[in-house]
């Protein structure tokens, strides 16, 4: 990419220009504090707004999967306003309160998961110089602070006092902390051939070529193994054991109501484009643009496309994609569901590490 279109689209200067010029006329600390609460207020409104558009796609890709047209009535014939009257719905409904449930762990659930949700969210690299949290482990804070999700989830089964909630809890345990590993593993992988931890980095690295197409073979195959395993991190179908609702009722949520369940609904689609984000970014070259060598009149013309919406468009490409496996493959039992993972995905996305380490060493990887 051209380093001037880098400089250009590159909003941290401007971000700092504005901290200096607060600076000056107030303490540097209220100053740091109004800033927090700024950031705070656009990372709630981000995640409500882009809960609300992957709500209505999934509606949509579901029905056209199924071969249905999906919300039509509420906004039209699109049906646009439908997720905004379900959100009202949820909204007003009472928060259900059980005699014989842990109530501190009960109340609690909830917000840890949202939480993990919303830290994870705030590490993606959305646009040149607009990360909202940046350090040099960047992707190894990802990992761990993803990971709070799942004591939530198992406070909510157990704090529940159900034997339905329990099991769902139970199986999505089992199931997360299985899959964290494979991908923890292909996360490593990628960082093997950028060379660094930093998310900004990482993006960075892949300047002159997205590192699906410069890593060759392993690349790909470690991408596929993400979104596998990203699927069942999420826990979406084929993976949705901890919900399945012919078996659970709604699995490790069944005795949540009102907002405490939306906090579990919100969780999981944002969730899952978390997972597409970071792959995104990993594989995919975050908000750097397409370049082909050799064609400069094309690579100029995609230089001039903001960061923000490369970034958004690969995002919701990836979104579709596990749309797609979703209303696609049957739901799969918890037996099998661990096979896949500690008798193929695991062991594969180790060969893939060797593989992407040896070539990184031999310059086969740029």
């Amino acid at each position: 990419m051209n380093q001037s279109f880098l400089d250009y689209y590159n909003i941290a200067p401007l971000l700092a220009t504005i901290h200096e010029a607060m600076c000056s006329v107030m303490p540097e600390w209220l100053a740091m504090t109004l800033e927090g609460i700024v950031v705070g207020v656009i990372i709630i409104l981000m995640y409500a707004l882009l809960a609300i558009v992957l709500i209505y796609m999934e509606r949509k890709v579901c029905a056209a999967f199924q071969c249905r047209i999906g919300p039509n009535r509420v906004g039209g014939k699109g049906g646009l306003l439908q997720v905004f009257a379900d959100v009202l719905k949820i909204l007003t409904k009472e928060i259900i309160k059980l005699k014989k449930a842990d109530r501190l762990l009960y109340n609690l659930a909830p917000y840890l998961v949202i939480l993990a949700s919303i830290i994870t969210f705030s590490c993606l690299p959305w646009h040149n110089g607009a990360q909202i949290l940046h350090m040099n482990i960047g992707i190894f804070f990802v990992l761990a602070a993803s990971s709070i999700g799942i004591l939530g989830i198992l406070l909510a089964g157990w704090s529940s006092n159900s034997k339905y909630t329990l099991i769902g809890a139970v199986r999505s345990g089992a199931m997360i902390i299985s899959y964290e590993l494979s991908i923890g593993i292909t996360v490593l992988t990628m960082v093997v051939m950028s060379g660094t931890m930093d998310i900004h980095g990482i993006v960075m690295s892949q300047e002159n070529g997205w590192n699906i197409f410069k890593g060759h073979i392993p690349a790909i195959a470690a991408f596929i193994v993400y979104l596998i395993a990203g699927n069942a991190e999420a826990n979406r179908g084929p993976f949705d054991l901890a919900e399945a609702e012919q078996e659970l009722t709604a699995g490790y949520h069944t005795e949540y109501s009102g907002m405490h369940f939306g906090f579990f609904y919100l969780a999981e689609y944002l969730n899952l484009f978390i997972t597409s984000g970071i792959a995104t970014t990993l594989f995919l070259g975050g908000w750097m643009p397409f370049h082909i060598a050799g064609l400069d009149g094309f690579n100029a013309v995609m230089d001039y496309i903001p960061g923000i919406v490369w970034f958004l468009g690969k995002t919701f490409f990836v979104v579709f994609l596990l749309m797609w496996i979703r209303w696609t493959f049957p739901r799969l039992r918890i037996d099998q569901v661990l096979t896949l993972e500690w008798k193929y995905l695991m062991p594969l996305s180790l060969v893939i590490l060797v593989v992407m380490t040896v070539c990184k060493i031999y310059g086969l990887v740029f």
